[in-house]
């Protein structure tokens, strides 16, 4: 971040980096935040500033509870986003997409109910009146002789028939509607569970998983997996580069955890979910993958020029009966920090 690099002399420098630091985390410049951002700023090898370096490492911006968790407070209606989606890529699926599909699946739920009011109401309507001509034929009464009351009986009932294939018709239609409004809420709910840019399920899709796991037997192990020193690349070569790194990874992943669900978990950060797999059978894929990556030679595509060594960091842990996901990650997430400080490229596991 701008407002870490070590700052020059002079009080109109030291404001600069802090509107920088404040812009950067979508910070209003209200005093609490100018305030957090000066403890920041002022102090750059201090413990809060070296927190920050570490909450940010790979370009993500602090989530509110960072900062509050640092002592800061944010107020409602900046931009730093909630704790949950820190590192959430985007999914592809705006929220106008979204109250778009929510609107027309209303829509349609409405003109499906309007419909089959409108059918009982003529239903009941025919029925009344085929049951007053019946009425009128067995009495055959002088004002409505047989072969009128058998007219009038026509008549209905031919205007029935036609209001029927009218309905039918417009059944018909409104089902092929409802088929294809189907197909696109598949669609939208699948995109609400993958990440664009690896074709990997995303978050969403890995807590979803998680919650599941109780419902199949076995032993479950759970792994998050970091690019070493990401925003490196990204700054050296741009973001096309590190979005094809990304990509790079999140595909040897999956083909290395064939079998097991990998998701991009936010960033640079991937997490695998490993079922039927005991911790030691799991730390041992996991170095495999990362012997795989660290062994690959990735190169430049416009300039064929060797872009470097390219390396990952692993934590894993076993999930135990009945831990909250929460619980599982945070042990998941100290082992892969234990990594990195060990020198990267390892699997610590515990």
């Amino acid at each position: 971040m701008r407002g870490l690099a070590a700052r020059r002399d002079g009080k109109t420098d030291l404001f600069t980096q802090i509107g920088h630091f404040l812009a950067d985390h979508g910070l209003s410049p209200e005093p609490a935040h100018y305030s957090f951002a000066y403890d920041v700023i002022a102090d750059p090898q201090g413990a809060i500033a070296e927190a920050v370096r570490r909450l940010t490492d790979g370009g993500v911006r602090l989530s509110r509870s960072d900062i509050e968790a640092l002592g800061g407070t944010v107020h409602a209606g900046t931009g730093t986003v909630d704790p949950a989606d820190r590192h959430a890529p985007d999914n592809g699926l705006r929220e106008d997409d979204t109250a778009i599909l929510v609107a027309k699946t209303q829509a349609q739920v409405d003109g499906f109910a309007t419909m089959m009011r409108e059918m009982q109401d003529e239903t009941r309507g025919f029925g009344r009146d085929l049951a007053q001509s019946a009425a009128a034929i067995r009495h055959n009464t002088p004002a409505v002789p047989a072969a009128a009351g058998l007219d009038e009986i026509a008549r209905i009932t031919g205007a029935m028939l036609t209001r029927i294939r009218e309905a039918e018709m417009r059944l018909a239609k409104a089902t092929d509607e409802a088929e294809a409004l189907r197909a696109k809420l598949a669609e939208a709910n699948d995109t609400a569970r993958r990440d664009s840019l690896t074709g990997l399920p995303n978050r969403r899709a890995f807590d979803e998983a998680f919650a599941l796991r109780n419902e199949s037997n076995g032993p479950f192990c759970l792994a998050i997996c970091d690019i070493d020193r990401f925003k490196r690349i990204n700054d050296a070569h741009g973001h096309a580069v590190g979005d094809r790194v990304l990509s790079a990874v999140a595909r040897t992943l999956s083909d290395e955890c064939d079998g097991q669900l990998v998701v991009r978990h936010g960033g640079e950060e991937f997490a695998v979910l490993l079922h039927g797999v005991a911790l030691a059978d799991a730390a041992a894929n996991l170095d495999c993958v990362r012997d795989t990556i660290a062994a690959k030679r990735f190169r430049l595509r416009e300039s064929d020029r060797p872009l470097g060594q390219v390396t990952v960091s692993v934590g894993v842990t076993a999930v135990h009966p009945g831990e909250t996901l929460a619980d599982a990650f945070e042990r998941a997430d100290r082992l892969l920090y234990t990594a990195k400080a060990e020198g990267r490229d390892r699997v610590c596991a515990a």
